[in-house]
């Protein structure tokens, strides 16, 4: 085709938009909600610790699919319409709770991995084009809500994390 002009070394342009299987949850910092996407596979603890965090003050954003999208240099959850403001609690169903319909996403924890470090090294996760902080799942026997007192101290903090 004429005037168009392709290079195989070219990378494919990140989407701007997309649904994860996850859970999202802010607090709220003095510029602005900061939020933290919970990313695992089924039965890893997504909701549990997304609801461990709410009961110490953070708001939940989405759960169990969170819709991501690109804006500027940030990376905005918010939850599906049907989804909103409902999170689930295993054993007891759909619970009801306030959300906020949107929030940037400051860090990543994943939960299907695990920490094996005291202080770990600097970790990225790949997210829209963007490279946010990733968080690993406390070593056993410590379960993953044992992250929720941390994890709101640095969400409240802006997100802000040590130097490498």
């Amino acid at each position: 085709m004429a005037g168009v002009t392709t290079r195989p070394s070219d990378p494919p342009a990140a989407p701007s938009a997309e649904t994860r299987h996850a859970s999202a949850v802010a607090a709220q910092t003095p510029g602005g909600p900061c939020a933290a996407l919970i990313l695992g596979p089924s039965g890893a603890g997504k909701s549990a610790l997304a609801l461990d965090m709410i009961s110490r003050g953070a708001v939940l954003v989405a759960d169990d699919q969170v819709r991501l999208r690109r804006r500027g240099a940030r990376v905005i959850a918010s939850a599906p319409e049907p989804l909103a403001g409902l999170i689930e609690a295993r054993g007891l169903g759909l619970i009801e709770t306030p959300a906020l319909p949107e929030a940037p996403v400051v860090c990543v924890v994943d939960l299907s991995e695990t920490e094996t470090r005291r202080l770990p090294p600097r970790r990225e996760a790949p997210l829209l084009g963007l490279a946010l902080p990733r968080i690993l799942a406390p070593p056993a026997p410590l379960p993953a809500a044992s992250l929720a007192p941390a994890l709101l101290a640095l969400l409240r903090a802006g997100g802000a994390r040590r130097a490498p």
